[in-house]
């Protein structure tokens, strides 16, 4: 489907982040030519970043995937056909199954295609190949804030809309850093009018940070320490909202029983910061009247991420800041469809948010897809990190990862590589040659880039948006959508994709699937109505007007009415007792090893921004280590030289930048560059098995041999 809004003009969803920029493409005999930000979008109103304006250029690269390859005995690869490629992809998972059993094959899958190709491999993996182990790359970034969600809410509901952040008096970053990783969100708190305090909780000195007027640049992994405590003050000070306590929520006297052991002075010697500074936040909160919270991967990259995600819930939930505008407890999601996989993916959870334990939900989507029940398995299968550990103890011995990059992107890298060798088959579906992880596959898949598909995308606001083609995919490249139905064909099992065959026809059934649900969808009747309407937050059942007034721009926020998603309508009040890292720096590897995004122009393995020559200038082209000036005195280090860095892991050489945005005795390596993810320590929280990007001890080792401590 091609809507065009006006002459030679095709709107579609920014493919990078959550923060979901419509763009209009001009088209021009046949080709996209020019991209220009939507002005009538109520996301980012004419605006957009660098990767935004730059995304037709990422598909135009020499290493595109043109076609299907399959590894030689050399190593080399050789170009096969489309029924070649599906046939030995099917001959060769089937006799894996044949010779270790049905669950000896997994899938890894993505949060950046969009919701319909993810609802088609779920149900052809899981309910027509048998293929019972399957996860996305949300694992590695939004597991935790779901988890919390759906334990704190009843359902994975984030309950904002960006309009939140121009309306609230206080708003609360906790490890996020959206001035360079949602900078289009940022550009709503600036226009704020409320003059709004900004508060910063990283132990960096952030961008974010640095536009904050209290910044606690706490210890790492000392965020709960800090909320309960904060949860005391509010407590001790009556600064709550009881009748909502009362009314909408269960668990408040465990609660504040638990906090209690947490004073402002435990606080302050647990995360470094003054006991004065630690009270000002708290009377901030206290005295403000529209506080809201919003986090990242400073809190879901951590060994406790769900409870101190739940720590901010708690706090917006016995001061009454949620269910109004401006406040709440905000998750910014990372990719641009995490929010599509973790609802309609059909890998942590069955298709519309359903539970595989629960047989009523199991009938209701077999029934929709006219499939037997018995093909739909009664768990949710193995997690991603449990997938590779099943790998790398031999009782999977196939695997097929589509469209992400672990080999980049998963903790302990050298663990990875070590793992992969022991599988029989690999089978990588992704857009270019060149990834790290399309160069270890047996079996290459060519498929489409996000500008030459059709599809739907949810952002961080739950706001569903709409990817049109605009452009041809290169070669015999295929949308992951005709990829997948090429695969169900050789496999012997289309029948279960028989409800799915277009894209559009696979909305229509996704939203039947909603009917009813938190995330219910039914009503919108077409993705053209996407297009009309600026997009459409969820939920929108049956029943609402597609031209009610001002819709794409209407705030719609979740729980105004005190009524959450568990069977009694009330939230709850989670806690636990903060653990150490498991990793701590000592005195053989005395430096805390800090991960994180780099800058706005880079996103993620840089995959896509490392082929905009105009982007590639914008930041360092070599992997660095940021150092703080005292350390860097310290070990005769200067600005760009070299130093290695040492985990247990292993050793990098990188580059020195030296900045007093990283504390004494830490050190901060971006997330982009290949060597990073050598050095970082497994780690996983218990609740959503989401790796602790944020922990892990190093030192550094000076080109004269000498070691940092």
């Amino acid at each position: 489907m091609e809507t065009k809004i006006g002459d030679g003009i095709v709107r579609t969803i920014c493919s990078y982040c959550s923060v979901g920029c419509a763009l209009d493409i001009q088209i021009v005999d046949g080709k996209a030519t020019k991209v220009l930000p939507a002005k009538d979008y109520p996301v980012n109103l004419g605006r957009t970043c660098t990767k935004g304006f730059n995304l037709l250029k990422a598909y135009d690269s020499p290493d595109r995937q043109l076609y299907p390859e399959l590894r030689q005995s050399d190593g080399s690869y050789q170009r096969i056909d489309w029924d070649s490629a599906a046939t030995i992809f099917s001959t060769k998972f089937k006799q894996i199954q044949e010779r270790h059993g049905k669950d000896s094959v997994a899938f890894i899958s993505t949060g950046q295609v969009p919701f319909e190709e993810m609802a088609v491999l779920g149900v052809l993996a899981k309910f027509g190949m048998g293929i019972k182990h399957g996860d996305g790359n949300t694992r590695q970034c939004m597991a935790s804030a779901v988890v919390a969600y759906k334990q704190s809410f009843g359902f994975d509901a984030p309950p904002f809309s960006y309009q939140d952040a121009e309306e609230s008096d206080l708003l609360i970053f906790v490890g996020a850093n959206p001035v360079i990783a949602h900078p289009i969100f940022w550009q709503r708190v600036k226009m704020n009018q409320n003059n709004p305090s900004i508060v910063c909780i990283d132990p960096r000195l952030t961008e974010t940070a640095k536009e904050a007027i209290l910044h606690l640049a706490i210890k790492p992994k000392s965020d709960l320490s800090l909320l309960y405590a904060l949860s005391k003050y509010l407590i001790d000070h009556d600064a709550l909202d009881k009748q909502f306590i009362l009314d909408h929520t269960q668990g408040f006297d465990e609660m504040a029983k638990h906090v209690q052991e947490f004073s402002i002075e435990r606080a302050e010697r647990d995360t470094g910061i003054a006991a004065s500074e630690i009270t000002k936040l708290a009377q901030l909160i206290q005295s403000k009247k529209k506080v809201s919270f919003w986090w990242t991967m400073g809190v879901n990259q951590g060994h406790q991420g769900v409870r101190t995600a739940q720590a901010m819930i708690n706090i917006a939930l016995m001061t009454g800041n949620i269910g109004r505008t401006g406040t709440g407890a905000n998750s910014l999601t990372g990719q641009c469809n995490a929010m599509g996989s973790r609802l309609f993916s059909n890998t942590s959870s069955l298709i519309s948010g359903h539970d595989f334990a629960v047989p009523e939900h199991r009938q209701k989507v077999a029934d929709a897809l006219s499939i037997p029940v018995e093909s739909i398995p009664d768990n949710a299968g193995k997690s991603y990190d449990q997938i590779l550990s099943a790998v790398d103890d031999g009782s999977i011995k196939g695997l097929w990862i589509i469209c992400t990059n672990p080999a980049h992107s998963w903790i302990d890298k050298h663990a990875f590589f070590e793992t992969m060798k022991k599988l029989d088959f690999l089978v990588v579906q992704d857009i270019y040659n060149s990834t790290e992880t399309m160069m270890i596959a047996d079996l290459r898949l060519a498929a489409a880039g996000s500008t030459e598909k059709e599809g739907t995308l949810i952002n961080s606001e739950r706001r569903l948006g709409i990817v049109q083609k605009v452009m041809q995919a290169p070669g015999e490249a295929l949308s992951d959508f005709d990829i997948f139905h090429k695969l169900a064909k050789s496999w012997g099992c289309e029948q279960v994709l028989a409800k799915l065959q277009t894209p559009d026809q696979t909305f229509e059934v996704l939203a039947s699937l909603s009917k009813g649900r938190p995330c219910d969808i039914s009503g919108i009747s077409s993705r053209a109505l996407l297009v009309k309407n600026g997009g459409i937050q969820w939920p929108w059942p049956q029943g609402a007007n597609p031209d009610g007034p001002g819709l794409g721009g209407q705030h719609r926020l979740l729980f105004a009415d005190g009524k959450f998603f568990h069977p009694d309508g009330k939230a709850k009040f989670l806690t636990i007792e903060p653990e150490p890292a498991g990793e701590l720096p000592d005195n053989d590897y005395p430096f805390w090893l800090l991960t994180g995004r780099g800058t706005m122009h880079q996103w993620h393995t840089q995959t896509r921004t490392s082929k905009v020559e105009l982007i590639k200038k914008m930041y360092p082209s070599e992997a660095y280590v940021e150092i703080n000036p005292l350390d860097a005195q310290r070990l005769n280090l200067v600005d760009k030289g070299k130093v290695k860095v040492e985990t247990r892991r292993g050793s990098i050489l990188v580059d020195v930048a030296i900045k007093d945005s990283v504390q004494a005795g830490h050190i901060f390596l971006p997330m982009h560059y290949a060597q990073t993810n050598y050095l970082t320590y497994s780690s996983f929280d218990s609740f959503s098995r989401q790796p602790s990007y944020k922990i892990g001890a190093a030192r550094l080792i000076a080109t004269d041999g000498s070691i940092g401590g």
